[in-house]
């Protein structure tokens, strides 16, 4: 009996073969997915290919490029901060100082001038001016007699870098004060070592000055008072033996009367010369 004749027996094998066909494809199919599964984590545990992902790459780069400025942007505040306060230190000591003090390109420019710079050289700003303005017709003091100039004198140090010397000078204020002052300059150096230009260190000596003037007039004064008191002496000696060898009354008299002038004129002189010391001393008090 054939298959095709029996209707029963031919549902039965066609289901048998779809089934069987079924099963095929299923175990194709989880062979395929089992194969694909193990080619995404071989993909997934080899490195990147870095031209695969250059934005990532680049994001990491711009982040750290991003640090890195920051990090140099906090290293320069820090350092202007301690810029500043180390200029503030500066400018405390400088406006303090007694003497004057100013800071002088190679050329002779006034870069900065402190309180006292100002006070003793009368000027209300010398910034910005040049040497030979401040110093005009200033002159150098010399034994000499020389009449050097100081403003020749300090261009002469800044243009050949010699800066040991101290001078005095004759100066004189735009408001027309006579006054001495003892220069002194020094380099100024940047941490290479190369001259920048000097600072220029200001005394006042004018009221040294003034009582060494002093000191020398009473030392000859006191050489004149010598040789005066030394005369007056002798006068009155000689008139004194005159006296104790003569007999004669109004020659007697003559001679007490000249010993009593002379003693006078001797009193007149000491006096006159202890009475300026009284006054120097009486013109500080006040």
């Amino acid at each position: 009996m054939k298959l095709s004749a029996h209707p029963i027996a031919l549902g039965v094998a066609l289901t048998l073969l779809a089934s069987v066909f079924a099963c095929v494809v299923a175990v194709l199919l989880i062979r395929r997915m089992r194969r694909a599964l193990t080619e995404d984590e071989f993909f997934t545990d080899t490195p990147p290919d870095p031209e695969q992902f250059p934005l990532h790459a680049y994001h990491a780069v711009i982040q750290e490029l991003k640090q890195q400025k920051h990090e140099l942007l906090s290293a320069q505040q820090v350092e202007r901060r301690r810029a500043k306060t180390s200029e503030n230190v500066s400018a405390a000591v400088l406006s303090n100082l007694s003497s004057g003090v100013l800071f002088l390109t190679l050329n002779g420019l006034v870069r900065k001038a402190n309180t006292a710079a100002r006070n003793i050289l009368g000027f209300a700003s010398p910034a910005g001016m040049n040497i030979a303005q401040i110093f005009r017709d200033a002159s150098l003091i010399s034994a000499s007699g020389s009449q050097e100039k100081l403003a020749a004198k300090v261009q002469a140090s800044l243009r050949e870098q010699v800066f040991s010397q101290t001078v005095e000078s004759q100066y004189v204020t735009p408001a027309g004060e006579q006054r001495v002052l003892e220069v002194t300059m020094t380099p100024v150096s940047a941490p290479s070592g190369e001259v920048l230009g000097a600072a220029c260190l200001i005394n006042d000596k004018t009221e040294m000055a003034l009582i060494r003037r002093q000191q020398e007039l009473r030392g000859e004064m006191s050489a004149e008072m010598a040789l005066a008191l030394r005369n007056s002496l002798a006068t009155i000696s000689g008139y004194a033996q005159q006296l104790a060898a003569s007999r004669d009354p109004e020659l007697a008299r003559q001679l007490a009367a000249d010993i009593v002038s002379e003693a006078a004129q001797l009193d007149h002189t000491i006096g006159g010369f202890l009475a300026g010391p009284r006054a120097a001393k009486a013109a500080a008090g006040a």
